[in-house]
């Protein structure tokens, strides 16, 4: 499959050596609970896929970003899962950093260590909940000397066993009284963090999406990002760049697993060369989707009208991997699904994409109430 060569060339060129490393382990080793994928993804460089190259990143683009994203999920789809959580949060907190003062001198200094460190960013917002907006709060914070104690948890946080910062967002009271969002960075191993299981289904168990639980966890003031009076619109850029990121980042992930198994057909001949070539057409669709919306962002699309482009990808991705493993699977034949665990596991793992937010019915809604020119509304 040629775009799926493309994108293995081009994971290749920024983490060499990583796609032969996880070809080593048979696919059920990659994705049961206790795999050692992500550590394998960390010692390729795989963390500083997105931070520029003044912090010692590679500086991905947004193509190059879904292309490498296929290519890993297509071998391990629970890392990529975990790749679209660390990823997205990096994408939107460099956004900020491309200008001065939007960033502290503290929270610029554990920026730089993703790339030279190897440091892995969980997300604690609300991804787990197709009803629920990624960025809304899932925390609570109290105001106390230096800074905030901070209480709440988050389930399911993807790299939980294998995070070094966490991120969170949280309602901090304003000066008039209204609660604005604002964003922690707190460092994983501080006082008062823990995990507990959570995540109980086999599928993309490798991704370590436990619960994360913050009890009375201290976190400096000068590691809270939160809008200014200078600057009243840094949380409102930064969850549009964040959501952005996280769509087409998460739906890169499903297409990548959908890969995997389209791929297999295809090496077997199973079927007609019709029927084959119907599923791979519906594939391709979906590549070029992910792929005209990544395109965009990196011409210089912002706001809104990002936001719509990867929605409408991810959304008609969603039908298109669904109609194209099932066919796969049917081609594949009954003694294939019997005697391995490949097809089984990707066609669930394929359909986790419907369990991402926002919810199908509030997107459609919002898309055409945007498409007749009102602003985009999401909430």
């Amino acid at each position: 499959m040629r775009s799926l060569t493309v994108a293995r060339e081009v994971c290749e060129r920024f983490h060499p050596g990583l796609l032969a490393a996880l070809e080593q382990m048979p696919l059920h080793e990659r994705e049961a609970e206790g795999s050692r994928i992500v550590e394998v993804f960390r010692v390729h460089g795989g963390p500083g896929l997105l931070v520029p190259q003044q912090h010692g990143g590679s500086a991905a683009d947004p193509l190059d970003a879904v292309r490498v994203q296929r290519a890993v999920s297509a071998l391990s789809p629970s890392l990529g899962v975990g790749l679209a959580m660390h990823h997205f949060t990096v994408a939107m907190l460099f956004a900020l950093a491309e200008t001065a003062g939007r960033l502290t001198d503290a929270q610029l200094k554990v920026l730089s260590g993703i790339a030279s460190d190897g440091l892995l960013l969980a997300s604690g917002w609300a991804e787990g909940r197709t009803d629920q907006n990624i960025l809304l709060p899932s925390v609570v914070a109290r105001p106390t000397d230096g800074g905030y104690l901070v209480n709440g948890s988050k389930k399911p946080c993807s790299l939980s066993a294998s995070m070094n910062i966490l991120t969170a967002s949280v309602a901090l009271p304003g000066p008039d009284g209204r609660n604005n969002l604002a964003l922690l960075l707190i460092p994983a191993d501080s006082a008062g963090i823990s995990t507990t299981p959570f995540w109980v289904s086999p599928i993309l168990a490798a991704a370590q999406s436990h619960e994360v639980r913050l009890d009375n966890v201290f976190v400096p003031q000068e590691l809270v990002i939160q809008s200014t009076a200078e600057d009243e619109s840094r949380l409102d850029d930064l969850q549009t760049v964040g959501f952005t990121w996280f769509e087409l980042l998460a739906t890169s992930i499903y297409v990548g697993a959908a890969s995997h198994l389209v791929a297999q057909l295809v090496a077997t001949g199973r079927g007609s060369a019709s029927d084959r070539v119907g599923v791979a057409l519906r594939l391709e669709a979906a590549v070029d989707l992910v792929e005209g919306a990544a395109r965009a962002l990196k011409d210089g699309v912002t706001g809104d009208e990002a936001v719509a482009s990867v929605l409408v990808a991810r959304y008609a991705v969603q039908d298109l991997l669904t109609a194209a493993v099932n066919d796969a699977a049917e081609l594949l034949g009954g003694l294939t699904f019997m005697r391995t665990f490949d097809v089984a596991y990707l066609m669930s793992a394929v359909r986790a994409l419907a369990f991402h937010p926002p919810s199908r019915t509030s997107t459609v809604e919002a898309l055409g109430d945007y498409f007749a020119g009102a602003p985009l509304n999401l909430s």
